[in-house]
């Protein structure tokens, strides 16, 4: 299995992290109104650079487990938007998931459904996959807009199954087929 980087949108630059998206990666994961959804809290430095040497490594996506994280640039600019993140889930039956996380400043602009229909494109015409997956906080109400929009339907809404930050939560799981994709385009 492979995939090809950088890849570039009308607006975009999806691209690997470099040691220079340390101040970037920072001010995101340690933004509250960032994590607030996420199952990780505000970070600290030396987990931001935890985190930043993670996203450095190269990653085959052959694995269960593995995560392929790319850092969102304005294409125009340079400047950091977001990241967005696939998950290779189970290489066995070709199941990955989706992620994405970015700045508030960002948000409304389609940044995020313009970088992650470029990782389903990736995990389904690149990687093979079967099936994509993502799982968020129902609370996250731009999240599921956001699923919706790129054609994921709702397949489960799971009641108070997590204890996140000190709370219950329910979870909801949007899933797409690769033949879901195919007619898509």
């Amino acid at each position: 299995m492979s995939y090809s980087l950088p890849i570039e949108t009308d607006r975009l630059t999806l691209r690997r992290y470099v040691e220079n998206d340390y101040d970037d990666l920072l001010k995101l994961q340690s933004n509250p109104d960032v994590t607030r959804f996420l199952l990780y809290d505000v970070r600290t430095p030396e987990q931001v650079k935890e985190a930043l040497t993670g996203r450095l490594a190269d990653v085959p996506m052959d694995t269960d487990g593995q995560a392929l994280t790319v850092a969102v640039v304005l294409r125009d600019t340079g400047q950091h938007l977001g990241e967005v993140t696939l998950f290779m889930n189970n290489v066995e039956q070709r199941t990955g998931e989706l992620g994405y996380v970015f700045h508030p400043e960002s948000h409304g602009h389609g940044y995020a459904a313009e970088a992650s229909v470029e990782l389903l494109r990736l995990g389904f015409e690149e990687l093979g996959l079967h099936r994509i997956i993502a799982r968020l906080d129902y609370r996250n109400t731009g999240s599921v807009r956001l699923l919706e929009r790129l054609g994921l339907r709702q397949e489960a809404h799971f009641v108070q199954n997590e204890f996140l930050k000190g709370e219950w939560t329910d979870e909801l799981v949007f899933a797409m087929l690769s033949s879901e994709w195919d007619k898509r385009s």
